[in-house]
């Protein structure tokens, strides 16, 4: 069966280079015999294309595939991560926030996506909201039946994240209903990372003070490792996201006993593992 894009037509050249872009950003490792499956090309067109993109500097090849030349700890900026997949975003934002209950205590963690659901809280009422960002409290500051608690902390420049002890201190004395959690990437081995290591220690702190998390993660998340560890898998309750329930890092997850809420377009789909 001929490979298709995105659109639902034939690939092209660019579009299968793209692919592969796409899964070294999600793996940071790929391998010529799975590529050519996935793409229904043959190994020799896949050595072409690694050829081609190792000298344009967009990977490096190794025996049986190639590797990644971006480190796990580089982070797109909060500008860029913002332009992609807004769609997606909006929607996990949505289905996100419909699983908060009046008068529960929620956490709202840095990120584009968790302020997608910063964005769907407008008009709700008797919620209180605790978040190391300055980007949520400033978008839910105005909403007259919502109590917004900012931690202390380190502003982290362009993230607009508060970090460091003063941050991590704030979630040691509070006792919250539920964290939403943004990561960097979900993976079946790993579970969930971070760039940063001082946001991923936020992150564990905000995880100590709730009794139940809900991780919101694009697609593209799935499957990607970044550098600092967060949690495994097990300190998941609810998944959101827009990736297929047969992706191989969805499939993991709910093996593990989450919950997914799986969104597509105005759709919102529950699996819950057996």
């Amino acid at each position: 069966m001929r490979a298709e894009n995105e659109k639902g037509l034939p690939m092209t050249l660019h579009d299968r280079r793209a692919a592969i872009l796409s899964a070294l950003a999600r793996s940071g490792d790929v391998g010529i015999a799975e590529l050519a499956s996935s793409l229904s090309v043959s190994e020799m067109t896949i050595r072409r294309d690694l050829e081609l993109l190792e000298n344009k500097g967009r990977l490096r090849r190794v025996r049986g595939g190639a590797i990644s030349t971006v480190s796990r700890s580089y982070e797109p900026t909060f500008a860029l991560r913002q332009g992609h997949a807004r769609d997606e975003k909006a929607a996990i934002g949505r289905a996100a926030a419909a699983l908060l209950a009046d008068g529960e205590t929620a956490i709202l963690d840095v990120g584009t996506t968790t302020l997608e659901i910063a964005r769907s809280l407008h008009g709700r009422r008797h919620i209180t909201v605790v978040t190391p960002s300055i980007a949520i409290a400033a978008e839910l500051g105005n909403e007259p039946e919502m109590r917004i608690l900012v931690t202390g902390g380190v502003l982290r420049s362009g993230e607009l994240s508060l970090v460091g002890a003063a941050a991590e201190s704030t979630f040691k004395r509070l006792n919250c209903d539920v964290v939403f959690l943004g990561v960097a990437g979900v993976d079946a081995e790993k579970g969930l990372t971070e760039y940063n290591l001082d946001d991923a220690s936020v992150k564990q702190a905000a995880l100590v003070a709730a009794r139940r998390c809900i991780v919101v993660a694009d697609s593209s998340k799935l499957g990607r490792v970044a550098l600092a560890n967060i949690a495994p898998l097990t300190g998941i309750d609810v998944l959101v996201t827009d990736a297929l329930p047969d992706h191989p890092s969805v499939a993991a997850i709910v093996a593990a006993g989450v919950e997914l809420v799986h969104v597509s377009g105005h759709q919102v789909a529950v699996e819950v593992a057996s």
